[in-house]
């Protein structure tokens, strides 16, 4: 299968990238034509979104992977916690191969059937998470689970029928939105314009005067021994295999190859599903993975096998406006209401 990445964000060859672009942009135009008559069908009430009892909270992006959602809702949920809310997480599942949906997702569920992301989800985030296609019934059973006074959902700008009280998109500060172009001429899930609703912008990298999110790398873990831990700088002067099979795997080995590490970067495809023969075909140095990829491979990892668990760091005008948020949502439920 072909990767559109190239299409998509590529600067090196542009005529031949625009070219192959401009021959999807019928199914890009269709594509739009689809959207923008769904959410209009929501707002007139052809299509109806179902209102859950408690604030719900949705984390999402306009592109196609690799913002770094997964490490926000980690950070949000964390937030949440600390300032006395009791949170659940509801996402996609994406990848799982479970035969029934909704499903409650623990740190040692099986990946191939929740999701990489599911696992990582419950591992990381000391919070009820349940995972499913259809968000607002993940998000009934969050509740019937108990204990949860809001919904944090992963990935859930595009899914309408759960009703939401905020919406977070978060942007790809660095890549942008590529060549602009809805699906499949471009990465665009929805158009640009689709920003001025949502209620808080951040951006992932990059510089500029907006809202801002970094990732800040912890120590490694060992796969087989995970309360082995090394600094980064326990590496240098190593070769280091740096697999990534996330969204945006150039993004890892920068940061990786900031901290001053000599890697050899092997990427694979986002949620790629990782087998003892993938990692037969390693060398025998440390190899350094991304938590996600982690929780693929730990069953079959050998003793030089690590991952790099990662925080997101929020500046402080988005943590201002995010606890605005918070506060109005508290004197909306002290009040007696359900939402905002």
């Amino acid at each position: 299968m072909m990767d559109p990445t190239p299409i998509w964000y590529g600067k090196d060859k542009p005529l031949l990238w625009n070219a192959l672009s401009l021959l999807l942009l019928p199914l890009s135009w269709l594509y739009c034509t689809v959207v923008r008559l769904r959410r209009l069908g929501y707002r007139l009430g052809w299509l109806t979104s179902r209102r859950l009892p408690v604030p719900v909270i949705v984390v999402g992006n306009l592109t196609v992977g690799g913002t770094g959602k997964t490490p926000l809702t980690l950070r949000l949920a964390s937030l949440l916690r600390e300032r006395g809310w009791t949170p659940s997480i509801v996402t996609r599942g994406y990848g799982g191969l479970s035969a029934t949906w909704p499903q409650p997702v623990h740190a040692e569920s099986d990946p191939a059937m929740v999701g990489d992301e599911a696992v990582l989800l419950a591992r990381r985030s000391g919070c009820t998470v349940v995972a499913g296609p259809d968000r607002a019934e993940a998000g009934a059973l969050a509740l019937r689970l108990g204990g949860c006074d809001i919904l944090l959902t992963d990935d859930g700008l595009q899914h309408s029928r759960m009703a939401r009280d905020l919406e977070i998109a978060l942007v790809d500060g660095e890549r942008g939105f590529g060549n602009g172009r809805c699906l499949p001429a471009g990465p665009l899930r929805e158009p640009p314009s689709r920003l001025r609703s949502v209620d808080l912008v951040l951006y992932h990298g990059g510089t500029g005067p907006d809202p801002r999110m970094r990732l800040v790398p912890g120590a490694a873990v060992n796969l087989r021994r995970p309360e082995l831990t090394r600094p980064l700088a326990d590496f240098r002067g190593l070769r280091v295999l740096a697999v990534a099979g996330i969204g945006h795997p150039e993004r890892y080995f920068a940061l990786l190859a900031d901290t001053g590490l000599d890697i050899e970067a092997r990427p694979y495809p986002d949620h790629h599903k990782f087998t003892a023969s993938d990692l037969a075909r390693w060398p025998d140095g440390p190899v350094l993975m991304t938590e996600k990829d982690a929780v693929k491979c730990a069953a079959f990892a050998g003793d030089n096998h690590w991952y790099l668990p990662v925080e997101a760091s929020l500046d402080e005008t988005f943590l201002a406006r995010f606890e605005a948020k918070l506060a109005a949502f508290a004197l909306q439920l002290c009040s007696g209401h359900a939402h905002v």
